[in-house]
């Protein structure tokens, strides 16, 4: 099996990807109980370099039920009649999986409180804008 690449500088070696074939849940025709489409793509996060401890980590969040108690992740791609398809797939899914993981997180938003100016900004507009209404009323009504 052929390394993976996921960004210029992150390749998935070879030695941690495994793939395995099985037979494809769902419709299929009359070959659906005898040819082995369905793949299952494993990937072991600890066996390449390229992946620092915070993107695995962050990797292992992201994959959930994917993840197993190996320290795998497993995608399984059965959506194609083809093997060749849904192996095209798994490695779709895992690329971008991992290019999810890549990404640091945002920092955290810090809540902030309106200054004093622009809560007195805002009153003394609502007041204009009451007075500019209250010009409107008929002369001699208090309602």
């Amino acid at each position: 099996m052929e390394p993976v690449r996921v960004t210029a500088e992150v390749v998935l070696p070879s030695e941690s990807l495994s793939e395995s074939f099985v037979r494809a849940r769902g419709p299929g025709g009359q070959h659906v109980n005898t040819t082995e489409s369905a793949v299952q793509l494993r990937f072991i996060p600890a066996l390449c370099p390229d992946l620092s401890g915070a993107a695995r980590h962050r990797l292992k969040r992201l994959a959930g039920h994917r993840w197993t108690a190996a320290g795998e992740v497993v995608i399984v791609a059965e959506e194609f009649r083809s093997q060749e398809r849904n192996r095209a797939e798994a490695r779709a899914r895992l690329v971008e999986l991992v290019r999810r993981a890549l990404a640091p997180p945002p920092p955290p938003r810090r809540p902030t409180k309106p200054s004093r100016a622009a809560r007195q900004r805002r009153v003394t507009a609502k007041k204009q804008r009451g007075q500019i209404k209250a010009a409107r009323r008929a002369p001699g009504r208090d309602d």
